[in-house]
Parts: structure tokens; sequence; C-alpha cells
């Protein structure tokens, strides 16, 4: 089943951008939402960096206002983890993209599906959108996504990237 529409957290996004990455975004998906708490985060706090700048500019980021879910709630996350997988749960069968572990901790007991960041570098590498995933992994990390070597190799094992060592 092809993925149309995503919802999307700060982290991923941020991370996207200050790779140099974003673009990837709207050629993956017609639809990406942007919730009005995610969007606080990253355009009106206290972020203002080039990247934040160029996210200001974009037209795809279809912003929507969230009602939290108790079910998610209840989970104590963040204003944006809880925006962006309240609005997952409330409209399946729409992916999370979302990188924080109790968020994606969340999301796996609701049944919620996700990516992330380097979900989206797979996906892109799969519909010919990147050359090297491990080239975009190492802008991400580059950017300040912190990933351990296991998810690296899983990630370029997916990606067909991946040789044993010697």
């Amino acid at each position: 089943m092809r993925i149309d529409s995503i919802v999307i957290n700060a982290s991923p996004l941020i991370t996207l951008f200050r790779s140099g990455q974003a673009h990837i975004l709207p050629q993956l998906f017609h639809r990406i939402i942007v919730p009005y708490a995610v969007w606080q985060e990253v355009v009106l706090d206290d972020w203002d960096d080039a990247p934040v700048r160029e996210l200001r500019q974009q037209t795809w980021p279809v912003r929507e206002h969230v009602d939290p879910s108790p079910r998610v709630a209840a989970w104590a996350l963040g204003a944006g983890e809880t925006a962006v997988l309240s609005y997952a749960l409330a409209n399946p069968p729409l992916r999370a993209v979302i990188d924080d572990m109790d968020a994606r901790r969340c999301a796996q007991t609701l049944g919620i599906p996700i990516f992330g960041t380097g979900g989206l570098l797979v996906l892109a590498k799969r519909r010919g959108l990147l050359d090297s995933v491990g080239v975009a992994i190492e802008k991400i990390r580059d950017a300040g996504l912190w990933l351990s070597e296991d998810v690296v190799r899983i990630l370029k094992t997916q990606a067909g990237e991946y040789e044993e060592e010697p």
C-alpha cells in the first residue's frame, strides 16, 4: 500500500531541513500534516536558524489543530509528540513521523503506524529519490540526529546497501 500522507513531528522536520534533505518530503508524500503544536515548537519558539526560516517559506506543510487524544495524553509526552500521535490515531491509516523513543513506544502500544527519519530515507531510496542511504544518514547525523550503529546497519540493510565486513 502506497503511503500518501503523513503527520510529522519537530525533530524529523528540523533534522531534514538542517541536513539539506527536506526536499524529499513533498516528493514522497501528497499531504504532510504539521500540527500547530509542532509548528509552534519549530517555527515560533526559540529556533531561529536558516533551516527554520526555510520551513516558514514552504507551501507544502498543512497545519492542523489537534485535540489531544486521552489515550495518547496518558503517556505524558511533549506537546508535539502528543499532537502527532493523536492526529495519526484519529486518522488511520496515516503514518506518524517521529523519532522520540517514548513516543515510538506509545505508537506501538496504540497500533499507530510510524516512520522515523531514517525510515523516510529508506523509503526515498526505494522510490529513487536518493542514490545512497548511507550518505543521507551521515547528513542527518551531522545535523544532530543520534542513530546507533545497529540502527544504521538496519537502515542500510533495508536500503540494500549494507555489506558484512570480512
